[in-house]
C-alpha cells in the first residue's frame, strides 16, 4: 500500500523547525528499533525524536489541535485508533537531515535509510578525501533520500551532481531534502539506472538494495541471485558511462554462500580489464543476520557489507 506524497513545503517548514530545535537522530536497523520501541515506557513519544525518530505514537494531547489538523492535512502524520504517528523519520548524516519513510518501513515504496547509508556515506567520504580526479558531473543511482548526491553535492560544489531512481517519493524526499540543506547543484529525476541521463560522469555511486525479498519491495528486492542481480547490472551499466579518471563506488550487500561471493565472481570477469582499475574489499562481514531465517536463505552463511571502486584508467 502507498499513500498521496506529504507536502513539499510542510515537510521542509518541519525539517527546518526540527534543524532549529537542536533535532539529532541516529537510525538504528529495524530490528533494533523493534526492540527499543517494544519497551513499555517507550510506547508513546514523549519527545520530537519519538515522534520523528522512534516514529511512536503521539498522545492527541501531545499537539495543539491546529498544528495536528494541519500536519494531518500535509499528508506528514496519520490517524490511528490509539493516537496520531507520523509518516515520515528525520535522520542525521554528518550536518544533514533528512527525511524519509517512517518504522516500519511496510509500503512498496518506503524510501530507507539506516546503517547501509551510513556505510555508504563512508565510502562516499572515504573517496572523495582520496581522489584527485576533478569531479564535475556526478550521479547517485537509486538515491533513495539523496544522501550519497548531497555528500557530493557539499563536497564538491562546482559539480553537476544527478539524484536518480524510479521511485516517485524517493525523488520527493531527495528534493526536499536537497532543499532543506540548500543545495543547488543537485538534480533529483526519474531513471532506470541511467537510462534517462545521457554523458558520461567522473563519479558514479551506488547503494542498491541488495536483499532477495519474497514481497519484491523496491527499496528492498535486489533481484535474483540471491539479492545480487541489481547490483551487478548497475556495474555494468555504469562502467562504459565512465570518463577517463573517472569511478564507480558501489555500496552493497552479498549474500554469502560457503567460500563463494556471488557478487563478485559475477563481475569479476567485467572489472578485470587492461582500462580498469579496481578495489574490492568488505567493510563487515555480517550484517542483518535475522534475514537468514527467511525464504531462500536457508544455504546463506552471512551477508556481507562490501564496497567496490572501479576507476577507468586515465587515456
Amino acid at each position: 500500500m502507498s499513500h498521496p506524497l506529504p507536502d513539499s513545503a510542510a515537510l521542509i517548514a518541519l525539517a527546518q523547525r526540527l534543524e532549529t530545535s537542536g533535532y539529532r537522530f541516529i537510525t538504528p536497523t529495524p530490528l533494533t528499533h523493534q526492540h527499543v520501541n517494544q519497551r513499555p515506557e517507550n510506547r508513546n513519544a514523549a519527545s520530537l525524536r519519538d515522534v520523528f525518530g522512534w516514529s511512536r505514537l503521539i498522545p492527541e494531547s501531545m499537539l495543539p489541535v491546529e498544528e495536528a489538523q494541519g500536519l494531518l492535512a500535509a499528508g506528514i502524520l496519520e490517524r490511528k485508533e490509539d493516537g496520531l504517528k507520523s509518516r515520515v523519520r528525520f535522520s542525521s548524516l554528518d550536518n544533514l537531515l533528512l527525511v524519509h519513510s517512517a518504522f516500519p518501513t511496510t509500503d512498496e515504496d518506503s524510501v530507507f535509510f539506516g546503517p547501509d547509508t551510513y556505510r555508504f556515506a563512508q565510502s562516499i567520504n572515504r573517496h572523495l578525501q582520496g581522489t584527485s580526479h576533478p569531479i564535475n558531473r556526478a550521479v547517485d543511482i537509486g538515491c533513495g533520500t539523496g544522501a550519497g548526491a548531497m555528500l557530493i553535492a557539499v563536497a564538491r560544489p562546482q559539480a553537476q551532481v544527478h539524484a536518480v531512481d524510479i521511485n516517485p517519493k524517493a525523488l520527493h524526499f531527495a528534493q526536499t531534502n536537497a532543499t532543506v540543506a540548500g543545495l543547488k547543484n543537485m538534480e533529483c529525476c526519474h531513471s532506470d539506472i541511467l537510462s534517462g541521463l545521457s554523458g558520461n560522469f567522473d563519479l558514479i555511486v551506488a547503494n542498491p538494495p541488495y536483499m532477495k525479498d519474497t514481497q519484491r519491495r523496491a527499496y528492498r528486492h535486489g533481484g535474483d541471485a540471491l539479492g545480487a542481480d541489481l547490483s551487478v547490472r548497475i556495474l555494468r551499466e555504469s562502467l562504459d558511462r565512465l570518463t577517463p579518471g573517472g569511478s564507480l563506488v558501489l555500496y552493497t550487500g552479498v549474500a554469502m554462500v560457503g567460500e563463494h561471493d556471488p557478487f563478485f565472481e559475477a563481475v569479476r570477469g567485467d572489472i578485470d580489464h587492461a582500462a580498469l582499475a579496481w578495489t574490492y574489499r568488505e567493510l563487515d562481514p555480517d550484517v542483518f543476520g535475522e534475514e537468514l531465517l527467511e525464504e531462500g536463505y536457508e544455504d546463506v552463511d552471512r551477508i556481507a557489507a562490501v564496497e567496490l571502486v572501479v576507476t577507468r584508467r586515465p587515456a
